[in-house]
């Protein structure tokens, strides 16, 4: 089991080792293990979710810390897309279902190619695993 300080620590050395200027905090309120708040470039965990994420993928033949880099990388994912594609995030608040579902849906997809472009090559496989993982679990 990683505790707080333990994913905090790889969340920071990753975000150190990639040069990107990213806060980082836990909150045990999150109801998934990890996100990305655009508005404070902030990435949160949850470090009872991340446990819980890491014995789901118990097929996935990686390490903790990796699995926790492989969950970062898709959060990365997003403050990618945000910088690259300039939204009107109204959207999201006020538009109608559809428009909303639609967006959502890009900005999941973009989160996941933007993320890899970050996934070291020997890491590569295991992300795209995840990434099969949780489309059958939508």
């Amino acid at each position: 089991m990683l505790y707080i300080w333990n994913i905090e620590q790889i969340i920071k050395a990753t975000l150190k080792e990639l040069n990107l200027n990213i806060n980082c905090e836990f909150n045990n309120d999150l109801a998934v293990p990890m996100s990305y708040n655009v508005s404070t470039r902030t990435i949160k965990f949850n470090y009872l979710q991340v446990n819980g994420y890491i014995s789901k993928l118990f097929k996935l033949k990686e390490s903790d810390e990796n699995i926790v880099k492989l969950i970062l990388y898709h959060e990365l994912g997003y403050y990618l897309d945000f910088k690259k594609n300039k939204r009107d995030l109204k959207i999201l608040m006020y538009g109608e279902d559809d428009e909303k579902e639609e967006l959502q849906s890009e900005i999941e997809a973009n989160a996941w190619e933007y993320g890899r472009t970050l996934v070291p090559e020997q890491l590569v496989k295991s992300y795209d695993k995840i990434r099969e993982f949780e489309k059958m679990r939508i």
